[in-house]
C-alpha cells in the first residue's frame, strides 16, 4: 500500500503545526542551499523557499504519489527528486527534515551521515515524532502480535528507533555542533473518541503494516487496533497528546 496524500492530509493543520516552531530555530538568510529530506507532498518545501528568499531548495522523498502532488504545486527555486534519503549527497547550508527521521533506523549512525551534508556555518533542523510510548503506537504492536496478523506478517515488527531527547543533544555535541537546541513539545489534537486516532495513524504509522499485510486483512487489522485503543484510553472526546522532538545545531 503506497503512501496516500489524501489520507495524510486529513489532519494537515495538526501535522504541520510544528513547522513554525522548527523554522524559528533556523538562522535564515537569502540565497541558501537547502535540502528537505522526506518532503512528502511538498507544501513545507515550498514554504521554506518562501521564507528563505533567493534560496535553492531541494525536496527529496521516496514516494512517487507524494512527489506527484508536490511537483504539481510548483514554486520558484524549488525542485523535487525521488530517492532514498540515505543516498542524498552534497553539502547544504540547511539540512531540514520534518516528521521523517523516525522511519529510519539506527539514529546514532544516521546523524553523522546527515551532519556530513552540512556546510561549515550551516545548520541541521529536524522535527521527529516521539509518540512511540503512547497507545496510538503501542496498540499497533499489540494488534500485530495477535492472529491472524502475526502469521501474515511473518512475525515482522518495527520498534521505534527514536532516542531520548538528551541522547540527541549528546550526539550533536559529539559531532562538534554548536548552538544546539533539543526540545520536546506536545502538539495536541482533539478527536471525537480515542478510536478515531486510527484515522490519524492510517495516513502514517499504519502504512508499513498495510504494506506487509494482505489487502483482505487491512480492515480487520484496523478494527482490532481500534478495539485496543478503546480499551487503553478513556471513552468520549479524546485529547490526543502528540509528542515531538525539535532539534537544531550549527556546524562551526
Amino acid at each position: 500500500m503506497p503512501w496516500d496524500p489524501e489520507q495524510y492530509h486529513r489532519f494537515t493543520q495538526a501535522r504541520f503545526a510544528p513547522f513554525s516552531d522548527l523554522f524559528a530555530l533556523i538562522h535564515g538568510r537569502p540565497g541558501m542551499s537547502v535540502v528537505d529530506l522526506g518532503c512528502g507532498t511538498g507544501e513545507l518545501t515550498v514554504e521554506l523557499a518562501r521564507r528563505l528568499p533567493e534560496s535553492r531548495v531541494l525536496g527529496v522523498d521516496g514516494s512517487p504519489r507524494m512527489l506527484e502532488k508536490a511537483r504539481a504545486a510548483g514554486a520558484t527555486g524549488v525542485t523535487f527528486e525521488q530517492g532514498d534519503l540515505l543516498d542524498v549527497a552534497g553539502e547544504y547550508d540547511l539540512v531540514f527534515s520534518h516528521a521523517v527521521l523516525h522511519w529510519i533506523d539506527d539514529h546514532p549512525a544516521l546523524f553523522p551521515r546527515l551532519w556530513s551534508m552540512v556546510r561549515p556555518g550551516g545548520q541541521i533542523a529536524f522535527q521527529i515524532p516521539a509518540n512511540h510510548r503512547h497507545p496510538s503506537h503501542t496498540c499497533v504492536l499489540a494488534a500485530a502480535a495477535g492472529e491472524p496478523f502475526r502469521s501474515a506478517l511473518g512475525g515482522w515488527n518495527r520498534p521505534s528507533p527514536v532516542l531520548e531527547i538528551d541522547a540527541y543533544a549528546t550526539l550533536l555535541d559529539g559531532l562538534g555542533g554548536e548552538e544546539i537546541v533539543a526540545m520536546e513539545k506536545v502538539y495536541p489534537v482533539r478527536l471525537p473518541c480515542a478510536a478515531d486516532i486510527s484515522e490519524w495513524t492510517k495516513g502514517s504509522t499504519l502504512v508499513p503494516w498495510f504494506e506487509r499485510l494482505p489487502q483482505a486483512l487491512h480492515e480487520p487489522f484496523v478494527a482490532r487496533y481500534r478495539e485496543l485503543l478503546a480499551s487503553a484510553l478513556p471513552m468520549g472526546p479524546h485529547f490526543f497528546t502528540f509528542r515531538r522532538i525539535l532539534l537544531a545545531a550549527t556546524k562551526p
